[in-house]
């Protein structure tokens, strides 16, 4: 593992960093509610069957499931900046050609090269580790992380007055516009992350991830067109499970994999990325439900007969209030941490969802509902990169902030396909084939999302603790934040460092690195990267005995003095040569 400590990468990053990088990623959250205010009249502006409308927000959901942890990777390997500036380059082509075309087609090629952009929310986090002091790294990947909350929630409006009084392809000039703008920023103000990881990219890793994807969210946003009990889905799910579990054999067994399902196996990364799910759901549902019940007709004795515009702006709080979270999220997480932070974020979406179940009778209302999810789902989306970065390599914070992403996509695609159907299911039918959502739907939904709230809020109960900041310099723990030990070695030069190499040289990936102070407490644990590279900070000047063990090699103690300043002592550790069993 490779990574230029963020003290020398912070001497070239300005003050506009953190600012155009959000920038970025609300003008990528932009594709994901770009359509929402014509979507019912779809069908009829490309001349087509209402089932085959639904590909145009199909197709960007799928390559923006692919793209997120193909995009984290390769900004690993080759360069976090460049992979950013690819994506949205990606995404201005995709606006383009859907902005000259009515032709379902052509519209739904243009909408996957939109949804590929999605990769840049991991990679602007990526960037923020890599470049910023700690300092600002919390209230900095709070921001980036909310954004894709913040762009779906501004867009509303902003689309629903631009389809209201001009083309409807208007929507997709200015969005070509914006990603222009971002390109700019980013070149002008964004310098490339000199961190990279070892190894070469994973093509059959990325084809089948891909595969299995695409097989995965098919029937889950098709289903209920197709049947949920039809062949076609039943036969895709199937299809998906034994793609990935094909895939995850293969990842397992070679090196340098695309996603590394080890580090992902472990209980702080698995439980953050099933939360994520959940959170993903949650903020999904009110997307789905606040607008349809704010436009709904007064003669229903329960819509609330607002327009389009109208609605836009009761549910943009949402959006403006995940913003303004990001700076509380800093303060919150500094003295509490972020698995604290990400369980009272859920406690305050449920409280949301609870009580916006009494509030659903004037627009006003809906607007309080829109910003106590907003201050909820802030903190909880904020919470979540910090906790990856608190637990994998700095050589892997592209790709696992592209799976957890990932993991947030497929929450909001599983809460799309459910909230559809309960709303079909308790819809009522004025006669005509014209049929409304009801007041007993929209609660239904509301109580759906509660329960995954509280889903979500069980799993970050399980998340280790982690020690408070302010003992983090005095007191290094190990076990389950041996990987958050490694991120903080990273971030300071007094320590040791070096390589774990067996007995021909070569390097030892996964090797558990332990340091041992004169007391002969453990004062700190990490395991070594793929290029068998460790580094481990010291508490205090003084002797320490640093222990290393792999699986099939003897175990090893070297002893070694720290002067206490603020030059790391470099130390590789040889494993001896005789083997022993795992």
């Amino acid at each position: 593992m490779t990574h230029t400590t963020p003290d020398h990468a912070t001497r070239k990053a300005g003050g506009a960093v953190v600012p155009v990088l959000a920038f970025a990623g609300i003008v990528v959250a932009v594709m994901q509610t770009l359509l929402v205010p014509v979507i019912k009249d779809l069908p009829q502006l490309l001349g087509t069957a209402p089932s085959n409308a639904t590909w145009v927000l199909t197709s960007t959901l799928l390559s923006g499931a692919v793209a997120t942890p193909i995009m984290g990777r390769l900004g690993d390997l080759y360069g976090k900046r460049r992979m950013l500036i690819l994506s949205l380059s990606v995404m201005v082509v995709g606006a383009l050609v859907s902005a000259v075309t009515s032709q379902l087609l052509l519209m739904i090629v243009g909408r996957t090269l939109q949804g590929f952009a999605m990769g840049a929310i991991p990679l602007g986090i990526g960037l923020m580790r890599d470049m910023l002091p700690r300092e600002r790294l919390a209230s900095a990947m709070a921001l980036m992380s909310s954004s894709i909350g913040v762009g779906g929630g501004l867009a509303l409006p902003a689309a629903a007055l631009v389809a209201q009084h001009t083309d409807w392809h208007a929507l997709f000039y200015g969005a070509a516009a914006l990603g222009v703008l971002a390109i700019g920023l980013t070149l002008l103000a964004v310098p490339e992350s000199p961190a990279r990881a070892k190894g070469s990219f994973d093509h059959p890793g990325a084809a089948g991830l891909s595969a299995g994807l695409v097989l995965l969210l098919l029937p889950i946003t098709k289903g209920s067109d197709w049947g949920w009990s039809s062949g076609t889905t039943l036969g895709l799910f199937g299809a998906a499970l034994a793609v990935l579990l094909l895939w995850g054999v293969y990842e397992l067994r070679i090196p340098a994999p695309l996603v590394d399902l080890r580090t992902t196996a472990r209980r702080e990364v698995l439980l953050t990325n099933l939360a994520s799910i959940m959170v993903g759901v949650s903020f999904y549902v009110v997307s789905l439900v606040l607008p349809q019940l704010l436009q709904l007709p007064t003669a229903t004795g329960y819509g609330l007969g607002q327009s389009m515009v109208v609605a836009g702006l009761c549910v943009a709080p949402l959006g403006l209030t995940m913003m303004f979270t990001a700076p509380v999220y800093a303060r919150l997480s500094a003295r509490y941490g972020p698995r604290t932070t990400l369980i009272i974020g859920l406690l305050v979406i449920a409280a949301g969802y609870a009580g916006g179940l009494g509030l659903m009778h004037a627009a006003w209302q809906t607007i309080i509902t829109s910003m106590v999810l907003g201050a909820g789902i802030g903190l909880a989306y904020s919470s979540l990169p910090a906790l990856i970065v608190g637990a994998v390599p700095a050589s892997e914070t592209g790709a696992a902030n592209g799976l957890n992403t990932l993991m947030r996509s497929i929450g909001t695609s599983v809460s799309s396909a459910v909230i559809g159907m309960v709303l079909a299911n308790t819809a009522h039918d004025l006669g005509g084939g014209v049929a409304v959502p009801t007041m007993h739907g929209f609660r239904v939904s509301f109580l759906i999302a509660t329960a995954a709230v509280l889903v979500g809020l069980a799993l970050a109960v399980f998340l280790p603790r982690t020690p408070r900041p302010a003992a983090q310099h005095t007191q290094l723990r190990a076990s389950s934040e041996e990987d958050a030990a490694l991120e903080r070695a990273e971030e300071v030069l007094r320590g040791f460092r070096g390589r774990v190499l067996d007995a021909s040289g070569a390097p030892v990936a996964r090797a558990k690195v332990t340091l041992i102070d004169r007391r002969g407490r453990q004062a700190g644990s990490t395991l070594s990267g793929h290029d068998g590279g460790y580094a481990l900070p010291v508490p205090s000047e003084g002797p320490y005995v640093l222990a290393a063990r792999a699986a099939g090699h003897g175990p090893l103690a070297s002893a070694a003095t720290h002067a206490g300043d603020e030059r790391p002592v470099e130390l590789d550790l040889p494993l001896p040569g005789e083997t022993v069993s795992a």
